[in-house]
């Protein structure tokens, strides 16, 4: 086939914004029972419903809760944990409609357990000797801030009581393997789980209250990561005291760091039941660790001894389980979109029991991720991954170069990474270059790379997406007068802020994104309610320095244009922060475009949203940058656009 010469930005793709929104599934939450392996699938065909699969051992796998019940827990806003197992395979999950406890038999219908409203659960663990769950309950019944606790909830009755109370958060309860010890985590104003927190084992009583807990670990510079009881009963778990999350295990009232390294194996915890690592029947250690921007799989004895690679053709893995003999997890390469793996651990042999999309990408079509690293402010080093345009059929006009879209991932305590995503491969087929850029602050580097953003969000992140695109256009590989940002939640903010304060991007798309820091300080939920206190200062004592950083207050210095995607139900960033962006930008006389979704939260679940927003932006950069997409685009509303631009 004859390759064809035209625009960037105008390619022809089959990857479609409706196939892409309608063919994938965001993987959630993973669990292994009686040797099958259940996991949470997000359907943007269903609007978004959540459902729990299970795979057998040969690799049939079913769905087990029938419509309309959506496993999801708002605890947090952003959940995780929404569901636990029991050895023999009955299900116990958080349904989203109403936040209840619903238990699920082989072959029944749910029967809810639970009986409180504005009540919320999340990260439950089975007490089976004494008919109960050990979960968070978050509770909202009163006015003002929710109340985090621990509780047990009698799986006859349905009553609580509650076991550990009087922090402001909670999480991973976990029984030791005898049922006579309770391990847990907490947390407090104003630190998130990331910057400090504290481990804790008590004993439980006759009668199933705890006995006076004993602290282990952690502190308010200290982060501990998933406790886990090993079969022999010893705690075991992730922390950052030597500046990377490396495993540690306590035994006689004593810590023994199990293999110290350079490594992650832990991660920020935005969300409940996060799982790196796990036990094998002998004790030994199968765990994940991320180094240099890749995920790998290792196995160790539980001394610390023997640490060897399992070699896996992946390149960015998450929510490891531990089977009899094999591992599961949700896995992705350059080459292959995530998926649900099963390993196993003699041969590392790898098989594909689910994939997150059924796209069939042609090897010539795929741009595969380049990791780079680049210079910044004040000397130091950031990373990102760079995607070349790619395209079987196509190549760029004679002396052009194709235009640039940075990428400012969410958190901003998160982390972006090399696999293979649809996503991405929309724009890099159509003749988009990406970097997808992972600023100071981001996960996966250690700790001190982490702590480059305190007290300095908006300074260091938008340091490092400007000089992700210099560094681009220096080495020749974009058009520096069609260079793009884009961005989700914090990544938004990365955006306006890198839109309003630099005079280096001209267009950019920010999806529920922060515009006005103070009234994010003022108007968010408890999770992330004192976040900025790390990230600008306490407020309202640096109320000014709050204002400074907003790109709200500062139309005047806007130049580019923008859009702006918001969920109508956002309680992380309510829509009233798009809405003043907006009317800031178009009174500005810039072009300005504003699409709400309803029915959309935190990140658009729904496919007929998804492909909107996809198409939307498409078509917004077509009409700044110049080129007609080859996409058939329902029309986007764009304010100020100048006279004669394309239609």
């Amino acid at each position: 086939m004859a390759v064809q010469s035209a625009p960037f930005g105008s390619w022809v793709s089959g990857l479609a914004a409706a196939r892409l929104a309608a063919a994938n599934v965001r993987f959630g939450q993973l669990a292994i029972a009686g040797g099958s392996i259940f996991s949470s699938e997000g359907r943007p065909a269903e609007g978004g419903r959540n459902v729990v699969v299970e795979c057998d051992a040969g690799g049939a796998c079913r769905d087990l809760n029938p419509a309309p019940f959506d496993v999801r827990t708002r605890v947090h806003e952003y959940g995780g944990g929404a569901f636990v197992v029991t050895r023999d395979g009955e299900l116990f999950f958080s349904n989203d409609s109403d936040q209840r406890i619903y238990r699920l038999r082989h072959g029944g219908v749910p029967q809810a357990v639970t009986k409180g409203a504005a009540l919320r659960y999340a990260d439950a663990a089975i007490d089976t000797s004494r008919g109960r769950l050990i979960a968070v309950r978050e509770d909202h019944s009163a006015p003002g801030e929710a109340v985090n606790t621990i509780v047990a909830i009698d799986l006859a009755s349905g009553d609580e009581s509650v076991l550990a109370s009087g922090h402001d958060f909670f999480s991973s309860p976990r029984l030791s393997p005898d049922g006579h010890l309770l391990a847990w985590l907490s947390w407090d104003h104003a630190h998130m789980p990331w910057e400090g927190s504290d481990l804790w084992v008590a004993r439980i009583e006759d009668g199933g209250r705890l006995a006076a807990a004993r602290h282990v670990a952690g502190g308010a510079s200290e982060s501990i990561f998933q406790p886990e009881w090993s079969p022999a009963g010893e705690l075991h778990f992730a922390s950052d005291r030597s500046g990377w999350w490396n495993l540690y295990r306590e035994r006689g009232g004593r810590t023994l760091a199990l293999h110290p390294m350079a490594a992650e194996f832990g991660e920020p915890q935005w969300q409940f039941a996060m799982s790196m690592y796990g036990f094998e029947a002998d004790g030994a250690i199968v765990c994940l660790y991320e180094q240099g921007g890749r995920s790998h799989l290792a196995r160790l004895a539980d001394d610390g001894s023997g640490f060897a690679i399992v070699e896996t053709p992946f390149c960015w893995m998450r929510e490891l389980q531990v089977g009899d003999g094999f591992v599961a997890c949700f896995a992705a390469s350059e080459h292959a979109v995530e998926s649900l793996v099963r390993i196993d651990l003699a041969t590392s042999e790898a098989c594909v029991l689910r994939r997150s999309s059924e796209l069939a990408f042609d090897a010539g079509d795929v741009s595969v991720a380049e990791a780079i690293e680049f210079p910044t402010e004040g000397g130091a080093t950031a990373h990102a991954f760079f995607y070349a345009p790619k395209n079987a059929a196509f190549r760029g006009e004679p002396g052009t170069l194709p235009p640039l879209v940075v990428i400012s991932h969410g958190g901003p305590t998160g982390a972006t990474n090399a696999a293979l995503r649809p996503s991405l491969q929309y724009w890099t087929q159509r003749g988009f270059a990406i970097v997808d850029v992972n600023y100071g602050g981001s996960a996966g580097y250690g700790r001190a790379y982490r702590q480059r953003l305190e007290g300095r969000w908006g300074i260091v992140d938008v340091d490092d997406v400007v000089n992700a695109a210099r560094f681009l256009v220096a080495r020749g590989d974009v058009d520096p007068e069609r260079l793009a940002i884009r961005g989700g939640s914090a990544g938004g903010f990365t955006t306006l802020a890198a839109l309003t304060f630099r005079k280096v991007f001209h267009a950019g798309a920010s999806h529920f994104g922060v515009s006005d820091l103070e009234a994010l300080a003022r108007d968010t939920h408890k999770f992330e309610s004192r976040y900025l206190d790390s990230l600008i200062g306490p407020y309202p004592a640096e109320a000014a320095l709050y204002r400074e950083r907003s790109p709200v207050n500062f139309p005047e210095r806007l130049s580019s244009a923008l859009i702006l995607f918001q969920g109508a139900e956002d309680k992380a960033v309510p829509p009233s922060q798009a809405e003043a962006m907006f009317a800031a930008v178009k009174a500005k006389g810039l072009p300005v475009a504003y699409l709400l979704f309803e029915g959309e939260q935190h990140g658009f679940r729904q496919a007929r949203h998804i492909r909107r927003a996809l198409e939307a932006e498409l078509s917004f950069f077509g009409r700044i940058f110049g080129f007609d997409p080859a996409d058939r685009i329902e029309p986007v509303t764009i304010e100020n656009l100048p006279a004669g631009a394309a239609p």
